[in-house]
């Protein structure tokens, strides 16, 4: 009885012992083992059974990638300015035995790197030049110290500058040639500006002349070529009078007829000076003056009051804003129109 007790103790202790060695391993983990004090493998994510009493789990190493956030560190440029200057460094863990064995305290290795990396890297820039070329910094301690870090296991995947903080002194100064050169752009744009609206005004100033003085142009061939054409149709229709009169055989009665009508046209009270053929004007003068001695005939005064002038009209296309040469054109086209006036008044 006493000896079957012992042996279901002894089958228990052996059942725990077997469960407490048994190991999962999470994803993205890592567990170094050693063996009797010296490395024998690196268990991945899963299921694994440790040998009691001999070996034994040394580091458990995170796969994931990790954000290192390092304090301020004061550098100095190569102009002599002490600034602060903080960075991030994204790494990874790609070989857990190097990670565990390379150095003692990698994180703590990584961020002196760091340190030394950036003063040697700003040392060489000047303050303007270290303000500008953040890319270039980060590239460089990128690859500095991903190459310092692989005997560490550790993959330096990317470097960030969070700040770079000059002394307050220089922010002033870096204030005020920011604020002068911003008034430079101002006044530049500004003059720009200006040029720019000058040349825009001169060049729509030169088109509206252009197109002024072509359409005045314009007006001038159209008046000119109306008034060819009056002139034209005056003398084409003269002529056809001229030409019908020819075809009609008209004798000298009829013609002394029409010139008899003529004169009682023009021979009204109004008139000052009257006009007639040679062969009748003798005979009509010697019968006016007998008339006149003998007191006999019509003694009608003749009325010396001048003829009512007909106004002008005003032509339309002359306004405020015609030019010099509109107007000169509008009157030339005036004193044709009189001219030919004068020559349709009946004789």
């Amino acid at each position: 009885m006493f000896g079957t007790l012992i042996e279901i103790l002894l089958i228990i202790a052996l059942i725990a012992l077997i469960v407490t060695n048994i190991r999962i391993v999470p994803q993205e983990y890592a567990f170094v083992i050693e063996r009797l004090g010296k490395y024998r493998t690196t268990w991945q994510a899963g299921l694994h059974l440790k040998i009691p009493f001999i070996d034994r789990v040394v580091n458990k190493v995170s796969l994931k990638e990790q954000v290192l956030d390092f304090p301020p560190q004061p550098v100095i440029t190569k102009d002599n300015v002490s600034v602060y200057v903080d960075s991030v460094v994204f790494s990874k863990v790609f070989d857990p035995r190097l990670y565990t064995y390379g150095v003692e305290n990698p994180l703590f290795g990584l961020e002196n790197l760091s340190a030394t990396t950036l003063r040697s890297i700003i040392g060489n820039m000047e303050l303007d030049t270290t303000l500008s070329s953040r890319d270039e910094i980060n590239s460089q301690m990128e690859s500095i110290l991903d190459e310092a870090t692989d005997a560490w296991g550790v993959k330096v995947n990317r470097v960030e500058l969070k700040n770079i903080n000059p002394p307050s002194e220089i922010e002033e100064v870096m204030t005020k040639q920011m604020r002068a050169e911003r008034e430079r752009r101002q006044t530049v744009l500004e003059a720009q500006a200006h040029q720019e609206s000058v040349v825009a005004r001169a060049e729509g100033d030169k088109k509206a002349m252009v197109l002024s003085a072509e359409a005045e142009k314009a007006a001038k061939i159209a008046l000119a070529e109306g008034e060819a054409e009056s002139i034209k149709l005056v003398y084409e229709a003269q002529a056809q009078g001229l030409e019908m009169l020819r075809e009609a055989h008209i004798d000298e009665s009829v013609l002394r007829l029409k010139g008899l009508e003529a004169l009682r046209d023009v021979a009204d009270g109004n008139a000052t000076k009257i006009y007639m053929p040679t062969d009748i004007a003798s005979t009509i003068t010697s019968l006016g003056v007998v008339g006149e001695a003998l007191g006999i005939g019509d003694a009608t005064k003749i009325d010396m009051t001048p003829k009512p002038v007909k106004p002008k009209e005003a032509d339309p296309c002359l306004h405020e804003g015609t030019s010099a040469e509109g107007i000169k054109a509008a009157q030339t086209g005036e004193s044709i129109r009189e001219k030919l006036q004068s020559e349709r008044r009946p004789l």
